[in-house]
């Protein structure tokens, strides 16, 4: 029990850093560009010409019923087949979000659908233009409906991450599979890895909760002002 506490303690700078240096900058980088990628792809199907509809209908279509994980294989050991040479991170973060943007246009997509039809009218009865009326009317709404599943897209983002190691990225799971390779202790080292992934997911829904609850204040707020 003392050898296993020790290889924890031992393990810990090293799953530390790979986290700190790969996984959170793939998580983040990967959800914000996927999100921009995911509204863009919304508000064209929406409300864009036929054909970007329809491109953006089988893009969404082709990532959510194929695995992420031949994606990444597709982008980083399939791609330099036809001379487009990517490193294992690039790859990965490219994979991540055209995953993202294609889920989270989907949530957005339902989203702005929820936004009542009166919204909009009273945007253009005081002169409105479009663009003025989505600003300033209807992603302020959107945004606290959205809040809740994008969030939870976020926080398993940080999971998925872990498929980043198929294509070598030295992210926190890859880092464990290197100290594995090493101490020949898998048990433990992986339950380490587990709890890394869970805390950091721990702390990212009670961030969450938090500002769900500040969000409801403020509805209710704007409810007694009305």
């Amino acid at each position: 029990m003392t050898s296993w506490i020790s290889l924890m303690v031992d393990s810990l700078p090293s799953l530390f850093w790979a986290c700190l240096q790969f996984t959170v900058p793939l998580t983040l980088l990967s959800f914000f560009l996927g999100l921009a990628v995911g509204f863009l792809a919304a508000v064209a199907r929406l409300f864009g010409p036929r054909p970007l509809s329809i491109f953006v209908r089988f893009y969404v279509w082709l990532i959510r019923g194929t695995p992420l994980l031949v994606q990444l294989f597709l982008i980083f050991y399939g791609l330099p087949s036809v001379g487009i040479v990517l490193d294992a991170f690039t790859a990965a973060l490219i994979g991540f979000t055209l995953n993202v943007g294609a889920y989270s246009s989907e949530i957005v997509r339902a989203v702005l659908l929820a936004i009542p039809r009166g919204q909009w009218e009273a945007a253009y009865s005081i002169g409105m233009t479009w663009r003025q009326a989505m600003r300033r009317t209807v992603v302020p709404q959107a945004i606290r409906i959205a809040v809740p599943p994008l969030s939870n897209t976020f926080i398993s983002l940080v999971k998925d991450t872990s498929l980043a190691a198929a294509i070598t990225v030295p992210e926190l799971f890859r880092a464990g599979q290197r100290i594995v390779a090493t101490t020949y202790e898998p048990l433990i080292i992986y339950i380490e890895v587990a709890i890394f992934y869970l805390a950091v997911s721990s702390v990212l829904s009670a961030l969450q909760t938090r500002l769900e609850h500040r969000l409801s204040r403020h509805d209710g707020h704007a409810e007694v002002a009305r």
